[in-house]
């Protein structure tokens, strides 16, 4: 069985806390690896090597530290079936899936190779006799990122791409569920030139999130994952003193209209609330039809779409839309929240609960399932199930339909289908959601504009990537410099301050 590592001073390194967690194969059921927990001495330690090699490179001119992400992005690029396979082999998730998991880590390295521009600060001439006022903006120090499983790849990206391009060094505890891949991404920082010290990879589990939130060498925290552990992690970081942003959990709502192209939404409702297997943040949970007649052509259209899915294992290749969830303790709680959608109402009109594929009984496989009439005071439509599970609520008007929305505690995404401008206008205008999709069902921003949820799905003022990332990761310092004239009547110079 393989054991694996963290990642320090540009070595793989094993740890010595002698705890470890099972890594699984999500296909199997079968353990595949073991990874090391590590103590807080540990965590101490690496931070403490982070923090020694950090003022060489904030000292790097930006342009010189953009280069490095350059090749980084060409490295990607070279190894993505490799990173992809890793990636699939212990999340579960399809080839092309875990390879645009890649990609939109990439494209995120790809804009913070602007860093020279973005990092520039301002200038005022002549702010008052003889006087100029400038900024600057400068690196924090060591900044951490705490990122979740199932974006093993992009999301730690997202976190470590801007930090490093402004100058700091940068502490990664990843998911313990699917370590690898955050390894290989540290590896090939190496390979592009990054010195040592400035990327270290920290397994672990609690003890090891609460000795980087307790350390006082780290200077700020990114998170992306649940909901209760994003308040527990920002309420700790900032009465620690750090800056944090935390991004939790959603429950995405689609609102499709009367004169909405039927077949589009429903072409999108599958992709984006099975794609994944529905792990991933940005996912439609929740179809709010608008009109009786409207929720039942789109039920109509949605079975035969939903029991032609095809699940198994990612190495099937092509021939499958989605694979296992993460763990088995994943697959039986979104069993247990859809047996408490029967048992408190709604209509399963797709189900998946006894889905088993031949040779993979003790993989993590869950069916797809479709729940109909749901209603807002069900568990299925308050919580966030993580899983292959879309719940179809009716709406009698437009008006209840974007109350639904605005009305949920999760406020990361949402989409509208509908042919109509000032309905897609009043919708953008007035939804309190971080990400709004017109016509569009996951409305993932691209690299150059920013990510993040409203409301009990973000915590903190700035979001991820796109140029929130580089105030979030670097501090104002404003200069105001006088400088005497010299010069006295006749041309001769006096370089005593003038009064």
């Amino acid at each position: 069985m393989q054991e694996l590592t963290h990642y320090v001073d540009g070595e793989l390194v094993a740890g010595v806390s002698g705890r470890f967690a099972d890594v699984f194969n999500p296909a199997t059921g079968e353990v595949q690896a073991r990874v090391p927990l590590a103590s807080k001495d540990e965590v101490d330690a690496i931070i403490a090597k982070a923090a020694a090699a950090q003022p060489k490179w904030a000292a790097t001119n930006p342009q010189r530290r953009a280069r490095v992400l350059m090749r980084f992005v060409d490295l990607l690029n070279r190894d993505m079936d490799k990173l992809a396979e890793a990636l699939s082999r212990e999340h579960g998730k399809t080839i092309p899936d875990a390879k645009g998991d890649v990609q939109r880590g990439l494209e995120v390295a790809e804009f913070c190779i602007g860093a020279p521009h973005l990092l520039k600060g301002e200038f005022t001439d002549s702010a008052g006799p003889g006087i100029d006022m400038y900024s600057m903006r400068q690196p924090l120090g060591v900044v951490a990122g705490i990122t979740p499983f199932n974006f093993p790849a992009m999301i730690p990206m997202w976190k470590f791409a801007p930090a490093i391009a402004c100058g700091n060094a940068f502490i990664l505890k990843p998911s313990e569920r699917d370590p690898s891949v955050p390894l290989m991404l540290a590896e090939l920082m190496k390979e592009a030139g990054l010195p040592d010290g400035i990327l270290q990879v920290v397994n672990g589990d609690k003890e090891a999130v609460d000795a980087i939130l307790d350390n006082d060498t780290i200077q700020a925290v990114g998170f992306v994952g649940s909901t209760p552990i994003a308040q527990y992690i920002y309420s700790r970081s900032t009465a620690n003193g750090k800056r944090c942003q935390c991004f939790g959990g959603a429950k995405n709502h689609m609102i499709i209209m009367p004169d909405a192209d039927l077949d589009q939404a429903a072409d999108a409702l599958v992709g984006a609330g099975y794609g994944a297997a529905g792990e991933r943040c940005m996912a439609i949970s929740v179809a709010v039809p608008v009109g009786e007649e409207t929720a039942d052509a789109l039920v109509e259209k949605l079975i035969p779409r939903i029991e032609k899915l095809k699940v198994g294992p990612y190495t099937a290749g092509n021939d499958v839309d989605y694979g296992p969830v993460v763990t088995g303790a994943a697959k039986e709680n979104i069993l247990r929240l859809v047996q408490s959608g029967v048992d408190q109402g709604a209509d399963l009109v797709v189900d998946g609960r006894d889905f088993s594929l031949q040779g993979y009984e003790d993989g993590f496989f869950v069916g797809p399932h479709l729940f109909d009439r749901v209603t807002p005071d069900m568990d299925i439509y308050k919580t966030e199930i993580f899983g292959p599970v879309l719940s179809q609520v009716r709406a009698g008007s437009y008006e209840e339909a974007i109350g639904l929305a605005m009305d949920h505690e999760y406020g990361n995404g949402t989409a509208i289908y509908t042919r109509d401008g000032d309905t897609a206008r009043d919708f953008a205008s007035r939804i309190n959601i971080g990400m709004v999709g017109v016509n569009v069902p996951i409305p993932v921003p691209l690299a150059y504009h920013t990510f993040g949820g409203w409301k009990k799905s973000g915590f903190g003022d700035l979001n991820q990537h796109g140029p929130d990332a580089f105030r979030f990761y670097t501090r104002t310092k404003t200069v105001t410099s006088r400088w005497p004239s010299g010069i006295k009547e006749g041309g001769e110079f006096n370089f005593k301050q003038m009064d």
